[in-house]
């Protein structure tokens, strides 16, 4: 016999949405188990991975850093860079 599904309620936005699914068990909602595997053949990742040569004492002091913000020190330094880039570049006048 199969199980009976809940109907899944209209929501007004995604914070309604969100705050739905984290009170409810999914599995009342959506029949996992009949779902078909899906796989996006033609995607191509959005990041370049380079290599980048950094003194010891730097890489040390990043990953100490990120292990007390609790992040991977590889995402830390993507951070920094990010704000450094973009920071200067909106403080510059042309």
């Amino acid at each position: 016999m199969k199980k009976q599904l809940k109907p899944i309620p209209h929501f007004k936005d995604e914070q309604e949405e969100r705050e739905f699914w984290q009170k409810v068990d999914s599995t009342q909602y959506v029949a996992y188990s009949s779902l078909k595997r899906f796989q996006f053949k033609k995607l191509k990742l959005s990041t370049k991975p380079i290599t980048l040569r950094l003194p010891e004492t730097l890489i040390e002091k990043v990953k100490l850093q990120a292990k007390k913000e609790d992040v991977p020190y590889q995402s830390l330094l993507k951070h920094y860079l990010h704000q450094a880039v973009f920071d200067k570049a909106d403080g510059y006048k042309a």
